[in-house]
């Protein structure tokens, strides 16, 4: 008979690639993850891993238990699933990863109703970019993923998670919030208008940063960075302050009367923002009770025109 805790570990290897990687995630020692597996080859009868260079790397026996593996994982996180439907409270554990400006604007409030509807339920919250989040939650490290796609920008699929909108959230030009801004955005509502000053913009790499350089060249220039940081609260400082304009989306106001001049974009283009989890835990109480949560503090949250 094959032990599932072992075969968890050849999924966490064909998911992380190294045995260092999976050794880390579930706070084993990497010799005691190898010691895991010797002993899975063992019980299965044929080689699993083999050697290459630095590395090691499944064998096609090995792919084909990791299939099965799956499978049998994903069927216990089911039957926990029914289990917890036959309770009459909704109540264990839920950890979510989330986007920075999801857990300044959505978050907190989410959490003020799961905290009076379900008092039994404890929620856990790590800020996490949304490529790693999904990733995270397909690796089980994570029960629920708020994640964001900008327009034109594809995340990867993974065919073992869902995908439930949560709002559409607009996104605007953001200026100092001096009279000269006011009268830009009076006056000028492109682009352009900004095509001069210095930007702050997320790292490159990132979704929004290559949406919002794709933008401004449709606009007809290159966006002068002089600034460079995915945290949106220092953005929304340097942009009040008058050192740079941005990109901002909606719901870093959180509701709040926003405190930079904002001007609407060709197109009133919009991302995203949205929740994933595996299918197998996606009718768990506990999880369910988390998304209605969160769709009704979003909509609480969003400005009208991101509704």
């Amino acid at each position: 008979m094959l032990d599932v805790r072992r075969l968890r570990l050849l999924v966490e290897l064909s998911d992380r690639g190294t045995l260092s990687a999976v050794a880390e995630a579930l706070s084993y020692s990497p010799s005691s993850v190898s010691q895991q597996l010797s002993q899975l080859e063992r019980e299965a009868g044929v080689p699993l891993l083999v050697q290459v260079g630095r590395r090691v790397q499944l064998t096609p026996q090995a792919e084909v238990l990791v299939g099965h593996a799956r499978a049998v994982l994903d069927r216990l996180e089911e039957a926990e699933s029914e289990v917890a439907r036959s309770l009459t409270a909704v109540g264990g554990t839920v950890r979510i990863a989330v986007f920075q400006s999801a857990a300044h604007a959505v978050v907190p409030q989410a959490l003020t109703l799961l905290r009076a509807e379900h008092p039994a339920l404890r929620v856990e919250v790590t800020e996490r970019e949304p490529d790693v989040g999904l990733f995270e939650v397909s690796a089980r490290d994570f029960d629920l993923v708020i994640a964001e796609q900008y327009p034109g920008h594809t995340r990867a699929h993974r065919e073992e998670l869902d995908r439930v909108h949560l709002v559409a959230d607009a996104i605007r030009l953001a200026l100092p919030p001096h009279p000269s801004s006011r009268r830009v955005a009076a006056s000028d509502r492109s682009l352009l208008a900004a095509a001069t000053m210095p930007w702050v913009l997320e790292p490159e790499g990132t979704a929004s940063r290559d949406w919002a350089e794709q933008l401004c060249r449709e606009a007809g220039f290159e966006p002068d960075v002089r600034f460079e940081t995915a945290d949106l609260m220092a953005h929304i400082r340097l942009i009040r302050s008058g050192n740079a304009v941005g990109l901002l989306p909606d719901l870093v106001w959180a509701g709040e009367a926003p405190s930079v001049t904002l001007v609407d974009l060709p197109g009133h283009p919009e991302r995203e923002v949205f929740t994933s989890t595996r299918h197998a835990a996606a009718a768990r109480p506990a999880v369910v009770a988390c998304r209605d949560a969160l769709a009704r503090a979003a909509r609480a949250t969003a400005t009208p025109s991101a509704r």
